[in-house]
């Protein structure tokens, strides 16, 4: 099967640094077969026999021995990542892909959580959340937008990693069978 491992908050700055050749490098050690990576901001794409929850635990685990990384790890099949796309509430595709985020959260979030987040003033910005994923429009930039920096993940208690639409558009090309 064919995932994308997206993880959470590396490479910002100096903090949470790992070089791709690293992380390739680690994966492959892994076992996990046909190793690639995208850009430079924790995007890697792999084939494995594993269950899901295995891989996230496995490569987490994995960082932290060999690369003293602790971060986050969010796993999606190339199933998965087609569905996302899918799923677009936009219903269209934006006029600006790298102003619409999809955060691909750890665990479905707990619909009261939803609920509050929905009720927040976030216009001209826009949220969605549907199961594991949530979608951020910003269409003022995501710098002006209310849903910046930690909002959707402290809002709804559940840990996230966001990409821009042409990240989640690239890894679902990259997993697909």
């Amino acid at each position: 099967m064919r995932y994308a491992a997206l993880l959470r908050a590396v490479n910002l700055v100096k903090r949470n640094r790992i070089a791709m050749a690293d992380l390739r490098r680690i994966l492959t050690e892994l076992g996990y077969g046909d190793v690639r990576t995208h850009l430079q901001s924790g995007n890697a794409v792999f084939s494995s026999d594993l269950p899901p929850v295995a891989v996230e635990r496995d490569i987490a685990g994995a960082l932290a021995q060999h690369a003293g990384l602790r971060c986050a790890v969010m796993v999606r099949t190339g199933a998965e990542l087609a569905a996302v796309l899918a799923a677009n509430p936009l219903g269209r595709e934006p006029e600006k892909p790298s102003w619409f985020f999809v955060s691909f959260l750890a665990a479905e979030p707990d619909p009261v959580a939803v609920a509050a987040l929905a009720a927040l003033d976030v216009s001209p910005s826009q949220a969605w959340i549907i199961g594991r994923e949530a979608y951020l429009w910003c269409p003022t930039g995501p710098l002006d937008s209310k849903l910046g920096g930690p909002v959707v993940e402290k809002q709804l208690g559940v840990a996230g990693t966001a990409r821009n639409w042409n990240t989640v558009s690239k890894l679902a090309a990259l997993t697909a069978d």
